[in-house]
Formats: structure tokens, C-alpha cells, sequence
């Protein structure tokens, strides 16, 4: 196995989410200009899954991007590149191998537990497992790393990212690394973005499982409707909360990354030379800034700031409006790209 060392500084761009963000990274710095929306659109990066018998925290899973990982592993395969992907048992082990690659000048995107991150500030340190960075240097026992979250290159001492590339519970990143191994000369964007959009209608509207895609967002907008019956009235703040994090904190970008969606179908209608997908993307903003109305009413409830009409009902009845509006826009998008 030959893994492609880069012969120049890394290249470092901030971005809105840490995986397509990450990805875009090491493309970029081989010579493959994909925008972090790019490569979030041609990953089929864009989800909902409502699981409310997985807990985090005691509180239902709502998730608005694909599997961790996915992005990374359909970019790579719809591009033509190729990525070497390790996992270990022993941390020292992890270490090592990580020190081996970056000594070769290869940059190695690695996972990792926010909480465990001290360059991160306290109010964004919180247990997310699937945390995705790129180490690309060392100074001694101080690592150089690209997190997109921040402007500029930051640096992590080792016991710090061993720890986080070890933290445990759900989603843990069981010090997973990833380096690439093949770069073709010229990759075909129209192509891939066609097969990245084909999956995600797939998944959002012919799914054939209830919490999954539009139907997951009907089931979390019905089950939302019922929550101030379920559940005590001190925890309903709590289980409103989780719910707002996942969609604009986890779901980085805005709108649980439906802002980002819609600047994939943006760039995509310019790549392809296709203008209905610049139609599309007017309509995937406008979702996107109804989730986030659903993020501010709900945030004012949490606060006790809302007003007469802030309440669950209304809600459910933003969050049904979206599944409609999503529904429409995805049968819309698979008869452009079928």
C-alpha cells in the first residue's frame, strides 16, 4: 500500500460541517477544488432519521446528516479517489501509526470525541463521537490539525487527541484514520453529483422504513405534538433542546444542513449547466429557513420567552409543513435526475 504524501504547506479552509468540511480539505490539498457543499451534495450527506429507542442522554436520536463516514466513502467512490482506512485497539498503537504517516507527509483524517478537544471552547465541548479532523504535521507531542470549525489551524497535544480518538459510548471513534492512496488526473463532477442526488431521493422518499426521510420527519412531527403529554413538564425544555442542537448545532450549516443542501444544488446547476436545479435550490433555502423557524419557536418555549402562539402544536404543524415541502422537492429532483 502507498499512501500520496503532499509536497507543499497544508492548505486549511474553514468550513460549516466537520466531515464534508474535512474531505473538502485533503481533495483540495491533492489538487481537487470541491467546495465543502460540493462534496456534501455528491456524498448524499443530507438525511433525517427520527429513532426515539436510541437514546443520547436519555433522549431520543434525531439526525439530520447520513451515517458518519458515508460522506467521505460516496465522495471518494463517485470521484474516483481512493482512501486507505485504519482502525486500532490500542491507543498507543493508533498513535504510532498516525506519527508514521505525517512524518511521510501524508495528511491522515482521523475521528474523534469533541469533549476531549482542549482547543475547544467550553461552550462547544459536549460528547459527540464522530468529530472528523485532519492531522497533518507535528512539533514533538504537539499535533498540527485542520478542525473546520475554526478559521485558522489549531494544535492538540498527543495524550489530548489520543484521548479523543478513544472516547467512548455512542458512535465511538475506536481510533479511526484515514489517508489517500489514489488521485485520478480529472474526476467528472456532473456525473457524480447526479448519482449523489439519485441516492438521496432514494433514501428521503422511497425508503422502505418509517423513521427514515420524510416519513421519519412526519413520525417526529406527530410524536412532537404529544411530547407535552409524555413527558414531565420540567424535561419538556430538556427534550426541545436536544431536538434544537441536533438541527443547528449537530446539523451544522443551518436548517439541518438544508442551507448547505441548497448550495450544493446551487454550484450543481453551474457545473452541470442544468438551471433547474437553481430552482431547486431557491426551494431547498426556503426549507431551510422554515426549520429554523421551528429552531426559534422552540428555543422560545425552552427559554420561557414565547408568546401565545409558541407551543407544540405549532410545532408539529412547521416541522409537517417541511416533510410536505421536502417531498415535493425530492419527487421534483428525481424526475431531473432518474
Amino acid at each position: 500500500m502507498i499512501l500520496k504524501s503532499i509536497d507543499k504547506e497544508f492548505i486549511h479552509r474553514q468550513s460549516a460541517h466537520c466531515e464534508s468540511g474535512s474531505t473538502s480539505n485533503l481533495l483540495l490539498n491533492y489538487g481537487i477544488e470541491a467546495s465543502e457543499p460540493l462534496v456534501f451534495g455528491i456524498g448524499s450527506g443530507i438525511f433525517f432519521g427520527y429513532f426515539p429507542f436510541i437514546k443520547v442522554q436519555g433522549m431520543p436520536t434525531i439526525t439530520f446528516r447520513n451515517m458518519p463516514g458515508r460522506i467521505l466513502k460516496n465522495t471518494a467512490k463517485r470521484l474516483g479517489v481512493r482512501f486507505e482506512t485504519f482502525k486500532f485497539h490500542d491507543p498507543e498503537k493508533a498513535m504510532d501509526a498516525l506519527d508514521r504517516v505525517i512524518d511521510n507527509g501524508v495528511p491522515a483524517g482521523v475521528r474523534t470525541g469533541v469533549f476531549w478537544l482542549p482547543y475547544m471552547p467550553d461552550a462547544m465541548r459536549f460528547h459527540f463521537n464522530a468529530h472528523t479532523i485532519v492531522v497533518y504535521g507535528r512539533n514533538g507531542n504537539d499535533y498540527l490539525v485542520s478542525d473546520p470549525v475554526f478559521d485558522y489551524p489549531v494544535v492538540c497535544p498527543r495524550k489530548d487527541l489520543m484521548k479523543a480518538r478513544f472516547a467512548e459510548g455512542l458512535l465511538a471513534p475506536r481510533g479511526k484514520m484515514y489517508c489517500l492512496s489514489e488521485v485520478p488526473e480529472k474526476v467528472d463532477f456532473s456525473q457524480a453529483i447526479r448519482k449523489g442526488i439519485r441516492e438521496v431521493c432514494y433514501v428521503m422518499i422511497h425508503f422502505p422504513f418509517p423513521l427514515i426521510g420524510v416519513g421519519g420527519i412526519r413520525m417526529f412531527a406527530k410524536a412532537l405534538r404529544r411530547w407535552p403529554e409524555r413527558h414531565e413538564k420540567r424535561r419538556l425544555p430538556l427534550y426541545l433542546g436536544h431536538a434544537i442542537r441536533m438541527q443547528e448545532e449537530i446539523g451544522t450549516g443551518g436548517g439541518g444542513f438544508r442551507l448547505i443542501y441548497a448550495a450544493f444544488l446551487h454550484e450543481a446547476a453551474h457545473i452541470t449547466g442544468d438551471d433547474r436545479f437553481l430552482e431547486m435550490s431557491k426551494r431547498m433555502t426556503a426549507i431551510g429557513d422554515r426549520w429554523r423557524e421551528f429552531a426559534l419557536y422552540g428555543a422560545r418555549i425552552c427559554k420561557n420567552r414565547s408568546s401565545d402562539g409558541d407551543n407544540f402544536d405549532r410545532l408539529s404543524d412547521i416541522i409537517l409543513d417541511c416533510a410536505g415541502k421536502e417531498y415535493q422537492l425530492y419527487k421534483d429532483l428525481w424526475e431531473i435526475v432518474k
